[in-house]
């Protein structure tokens, strides 16, 4: 399991520099590119100023280099092992070794790209951490109970309502969400957007808990989270419960469920403990592609509610050309998506102790 481990962690890092380099490359060709999107912000100039500026800029961030030196440059900046200043002059300034990773400056925010990602990270972690076990959980439960009563009105009916929300737009749930049940002159039970409340700090009436968090600002943190987490919730569950009703019936019919019933076991230890453990390789290798694109849904998500996490911190980026903060969105994100991949294998080994990654002597 080691070598394998170690194999697949070599293996990320072609796969990441793909990834980096595709982006790039659409940075690069994208209109107008960064250069013009740098010079507008200053404003109207005449054509020397606009010249000069223009020349200021592409030495400041390396824009009238070759473009794969740009992005060597940059990879150089971002990798653990490169070329790194250990002193004044040249030469002898530059050595090549280990070095501690830089993502670089915004250049629009003018702030380190580090530092946004630190900020936002959690706030995509959270929203992610808590849709994927509710996604899990409802989806092995529906599809169980749909697999138990096949051709029965709760199976015929959920599989309908379950069709419908996997063919429903994530856009326009959002949409339809918000305008509904978070807009004033409708429902308004939900928050229209953000994570908490303007008068947050004044939720101190209920009893701290561990941290230092109020319950009344943690309280305040869910309910706006109710509407994000359902838009990023139900078609997953929608897709993940089809297919878990798909594979436990497959397994319904098998020999050893066939014994465990002449045997006298119990329906419900014949569901949980033989049905659904068996049922549970391709939910697997189903939930390894849930969390990219679960991270790909925050950028939707996060936009239409206005959730200060990575994926509108993309958005932003993309729309404003800030190529450091692009690339290293998009680094993160590809990093944790092949991480979930990873995992997603050692947990099919877990659970079909008959899978095994080592490779066999001859």
């Amino acid at each position: 399991m080691g070598s394998y481990i170690i194999r697949r962690l070599l293996l990320m890092i072609p796969t990441l520099l793909g990834i980096t380099i595709v982006t790039f490359a659409v940075m690069v060709c994208s209109p107008g590119g960064m250069r013009s999107i740098l010079v507008n912000r200053e404003g109207g100039m005449d054509p020397r100023q606009r010249a000069a500026i223009e020349k200021y800029y592409e030495k400041k961030y390396g824009l009238d280099k070759p473009l794969p030196t740009q992005y060597l440059l940059w990879l150089n900046k971002v990798s653990f092992v490169g070329m790194k200043e250990v002193g004044q002059g040249w030469p002898g300034s530059f050595r090549f070794g280990f070095k501690a990773p830089d993502l670089g400056v915004s250049i629009i925010v003018r702030r380190p790209v580090l530092d946004m990602i630190e900020e936002s990270l959690p706030i995509t972690l959270l929203l992610n951490g808590i849709t994927l076990p509710l996604m899990i959980g409802i989806s092995l439960w529906t599809g169980l109970k749909a697999a138990q009563h096949r051709g029965g009105v709760a199976d015929v009916v959920g599989g309908s309502v379950f069709l419908g929300l996997w063919s429903v737009p994530q856009i326009w749930a959002g949409v339809l969400l918000l305008g509904y049940l978070a807009n004033k002159s409708m429902l308004h039970w939900f928050p229209a957007g953000g994570l908490h409340d303007l008068r947050d700090d004044e939720m101190n009436f209920l009893p701290t808990l561990v941290g230092g968090f109020h319950r009344g600002w943690v309280l305040d943190t869910a309910w706006h989270l109710v509407l994000p987490v359902f838009c990023l919730l139900y078609a997953g569950f929608a897709f993940t419960s089809k297919l878990t009703r798909a594979a436990s019936l497959e397994y319904m019919s098998s020999d050893f469920v066939r014994t465990a019933r002449a045997k006298g076991v119990g329906e419900r230890q014949v569901l949980y403990r033989h049905v659904l453990r068996n049922s549970l390789l391709p939910l697997i290798t189903n939930s390894a592609a849930l969390i990219p694109s679960l991270i790909s849904g925050s950028i939707i998500v996060e936009t239409i509610f206005a959730i200060p996490g990575m994926g509108k911190l993309g958005v932003d980026a993309v729309f404003d050309k800030d190529k450091e903060m692009v690339l290293s969105i998009a680094l993160v994100a590809a990093l944790l998506g092949l991480v979930s991949f990873l995992l997603a294998d050692l947990a099919y080994a877990m659970a079909d102790p008959r899978v095994s990654f080592e490779e066999e002597s001859s």
